[in-house]
């Protein structure tokens, strides 16, 4: 299975969340053609009500443990309650890549 599938089943099952955008953002990097090394996701979830922004993001991660373990160089994480979400409308574009690696 994809590791960009892993990640979309396991976020929607643990957060059942009302918009998510996972993105394999990996040819934005020094990486081989094809890698699934560098994500960026966008949940937008009820749970995260009344959470602080630190917790949002350890329940992701622990939610992807085992990718970040195994697979997962780098993890951009955007975390909203709809109500938030509405305001902002989008998850700001993530930064361009320093170098690194080999292809």
């Amino acid at each position: 299975m994809k590791i960009q599938t892993q990640i979309t089943e396991k976020l929607t099952q643990a957060f059942t969340p009302v918009h998510l955008d996972v993105r394999n953002e990996s040819d934005m990097h020094n990486v081989p053609e094809g890698s699934e090394s560098h994500f960026k996701v966008v949940v937008v979830s009820d749970e995260f009500a009344g959470k602080r922004l630190i917790q949002r993001h350890r329940a992701i991660n622990t939610t992807l443990a085992d990718e970040l373990a195994n697979d997962i160089h780098a993890l951009a994480i955007h975390t909203y309650t709809p109500e938030e979400w509405q305001e902002q409308a989008n998850a700001p574009d993530s930064p361009a890549c320093r170098g690194g690696g080999v292809k």
